[in-house]
């Protein structure tokens, strides 16, 4: 039900500030940055009400269910949640190792493999299992099952310990004052990504309530956004919705070209009773290398999984939008939204040019075009597009080729 009128501003009140602290954290590694800010921008409500469905639920309104979200405030729990990122992207074995031997898992060319920058580009692609712990803000815990090895990150306290059993390597470093009074959660849940689509609204979508379903064992709604705009890649995202705590338990992005998921990320255990203590306790194994982090630098939380990259993103699409060249803008809006601006230089150098797997993995990528705007290459994935110019331009967004090189014939 919704709330009593006498209670709607101190409700709304409540839910907005969730909302705006969660949107500080940056644990948003499953879903690309650009599809999160296209989909922060765009979300319409619809009122409709549920459809018959297994399990037979009580009906709800979209609007209704969004609050519902919005207000759920779960603080303890553990299951397992299994991702699945299909971008389109050709094998990344290759390239990552060329990099990975010249910079090192971290980009610094000594960092360790216990370091949680050094993880980030494994969830990119592929079918990956989490292990995942909460109980309060100080107390989180996240496991990547690997082949006969597991990558943890632990927050305890005031410490965050990163631990790679295959190389028996640890990554140590002290967590950053916070305010007390912020909600942090886990990384790569469906509630951190159905959140990212539910920042804000407007005409240009719709959400609606369609049916029913049962993930993990538990009863929920499925919550379905659809964009109405024509150019973008975004089909739709389906968001099952528990329905008795309101977290989300399962979220999944289709692209409008169909097929498999780009994004699918969902519970498949799940558990709100609070996680024995010992859950969050970690030791250094004996012979295992520990390496000391920045604590200047280190994430908040063990949730905050590469918080400080997406904070320096943040902080640097901040600072080309003031002082680049041409600065940062956007064109359109909604969810044809495409974001461009001015590099300065030439464009993207051929793959003969630069050679090796990079250079092959640049061709794979890159379809050749050409318009008023003169030449350029488009960068494409399922999901995401950019288009960068031979002078040097950039246009991207979760948007069709088509769309892009109109942009560009637009800017001219």
């Amino acid at each position: 039900m919704a709330p009593n009128a006498s209670d709607d501003s101190a409700t709304a009140a409540d839910a907005e500030e969730l909302r705006a602290a969660r949107r500080r954290k940056a644990a948003r590694y499953v879903v690309p940055a650009t599809v999160v800010g296209v989909a922060a921008a765009t979300i319409g409500l619809v009122p409709a009400l549920a459809d018959s469905g297994d399990p037979d639920l009580p009906k709800i309104s979209a609007q209704e269910l969004v609050e519902k979200i919005a207000a759920s405030d779960v603080q303890q729990l553990s299951g397992t949640v299994k991702i699945t990122t299909d971008l389109g992207l050709p094998d990344l074995g290759g390239l990552a190792g060329s990099l990975g031997s010249a910079a090192g898992p971290s980009g610094s060319g000594d960092g360790s493999s216990a370091d949680p920058a050094g993880k980030l580009t494994e969830l990119a692609s592929g079918t990956h299992t989490l292990r995942v712990a909460a109980d309060g803000e100080n107390k989180q815990k996240v496991s990547l099952l690997q082949d006969a090895a597991e990558y943890s990150l632990i927050h305890n306290g005031k410490d965050v310990w990163g631990y790679d059993s295959k190389s028996n390597s640890v990554f140590h470093t002290t967590a950053s004052e916070r305010d007390g009074k912020q909600k942090d959660e886990l990384p790569a849940t469906p509630k951190d990504l159905a959140e990212d689509a539910l920042k804000a609204a407007d005409k240009t979508t719709s959400i609606t309530v369609e049916g029913t379903a049962q993930v993990a064992g538990r009863d929920a709604y499925r919550l379905v956004i659809k964009p109405k705009d024509e150019d973008t890649t975004v089909g739709q995202i389906t968001v099952a919705v528990d329905s008795k705590t309101g977290l989300p338990l399962k979220f999944t992005l289709t692209p409008a070209s169909g097929g498999a998921a780009v994004v699918d990320a969902g519970f498949t255990q799940v558990s709100f009773a609070k996680p024995a203590a010992s859950t969050f306790d970690f030791t250094p194994p004996k012979g295992a290398k520990v390496e000391e982090g920045d604590a200047s630098k280190a994430p908040g939380h063990a949730e905050d999984f590469g918080k400080e990259q997406r904070k320096e993103l943040d902080k640097g699409s901040a600072e080309l939008g003031k002082n680049g060249p041409e600065g940062l803008n956007v064109i359109g809006d909604g969810w044809d939204s495409i974001a461009t601006f001015d590099t300065g230089g030439k464009g993207v150098p051929s793959g003969s040019e630069v050679g090796g797997d990079a250079g092959s993995f640049l061709d794979s990528l890159g379809d050749k075009v050409s318009g008023k705007f003169g030449q350029g290459t488009v960068f494409k994935t399922r999901l995401i597009n950019a288009l960068i110019t031979d002078d040097g331009k950039v246009y991207v967004g979760a948007v069709t080729k088509d769309a892009l090189v109109k942009a560009a014939d637009a800017g001219k």
